[in-house]
């Protein structure tokens, strides 16, 4: 036996109490932040759109609430991320922000009564990525920034997806099912949200094959970003042995709030809780193991992404 769903009452957007909107969204305007490991990955950046190489920015959920999409936008029109790879939430707060002008809800309040994550509206999502399988198109990332970019939203400029739309840079939406709120509800098709992630997946596998003195960067993404960058590497490692090639020259970045310790070259031990921490083991030594190099910076995000972009700015000068 499962769960019915047409038992669920969904409620509007409008009568949701939002804790964020559109005022949080900071305006393009240099940082006072700086950081050295910034200053260094932005050279790094310019270096591989010299030659070609992929820039591939990780974000978790609380990029988006942290406002800095003018800077993310502007980095892709730009050319300095050719790759954005994103957890659902982003995709959730970016969708929500673009059609309401506000997203995110108080978990506290909202689960006592069993509305948490019912919102109609919400919903459209799945919407779009059901039709998106049905018609055996593009992956989640795409389907859902093209319907903000051809659509109603009355904030569609601050949405990242439309953004990658317009400009045609590859957007990859990681789910697992049962983390989004969207999953909730009636209309979610879980074979549809699965093959279009998966299709994201393989969107990403191919940036990664160009990753050789290339950037990769994670804002936030305590486990998808490690998770997914670790098998799409090794796929994408795989194939490139067959070539002739190999994928061993590039940088590694991890914004996080986490207090690592100044020598994070080598994995912790297995007895302390930090080996638990993906991003330090998975992301900043052992993929970079054997000729990559890897950054981190303590920080939120409302300050190290306007400094990344202060620092990218300065190298055009």
């Amino acid at each position: 036996m499962m769960f019915d769903r047409r038992k669920l009452t969904l409620r509007s957007l409008k009568e949701r109490d939002h804790d964020l909107d559109t005022s949080v969204v900071l305006p393009l305007e240099p940082a006072s932040f700086r950081h050295p490991s910034l200053d260094e990955i932005a050279h790094r950046i310019t270096a591989a759109r010299e030659r070609g190489g992929e820039v591939i920015m990780f974000a978790g959920g609380h990029v988006v609430r942290a406002g800095v999409q003018k800077y993310i936008i502007d980095m892709l029109e730009r050319g300095d991320v050719t790759c954005l790879a994103m957890n659902g939430a982003v995709m959730i707060h970016d969708f929500e922000l673009a059609l309401a002008g506000a997203t995110s809800e108080s978990v506290a309040r909202y689960i006592r009564d069993g509305q948490f994550g019912l919102w109609r509206e919400t919903a459209g999502i799945n919407d779009i990525v059901n039709e998106a399988y049905k018609g055996g198109g593009g992956g989640m990332g795409r389907a859902v920034g093209d319907v903000i970019l051809a659509g109603d939203f009355p904030h569609k400029e601050i949405s990242i997806l439309a953004a990658c739309s317009r400009l045609h840079v590859p957007a990859t939406v990681h789910i697992g099912i049962g983390y989004d709120i969207i999953h909730e509800h009636p209309n979610f098709d879980a074979a549809a949200a699965g093959a279009a992630s998966y299709r994201d997946f393989l969107k990403l596998v191919k940036a990664v094959q160009n990753l050789e003195g290339g950037v990769v960067m994670n804002f936030g993404s305590a486990v998808m970003a490690p998770e997914i960058f670790l098998k799409a590497l090794s796929m994408a490692r795989n194939a490139a042995a067959r070539e002739g090639r190999e994928i061993r020259h590039f940088a590694t970045l991890v914004c996080d709030l986490y207090p690592l310790p100044e020598d994070f070259h080598s994995e912790p031990a297995k007895d302390d809780p930090a080996y638990y921490f993906r991003p330090w083991k998975t992301m900043l030594v052992r993929t970079v193991a054997g000729g990559g190099e890897s950054f981190y910076v303590r920080g939120d995000h409302v300050d190290t992404i306007p400094a990344l972009w202060t620092a990218l700015k300065a190298l055009e000068r």
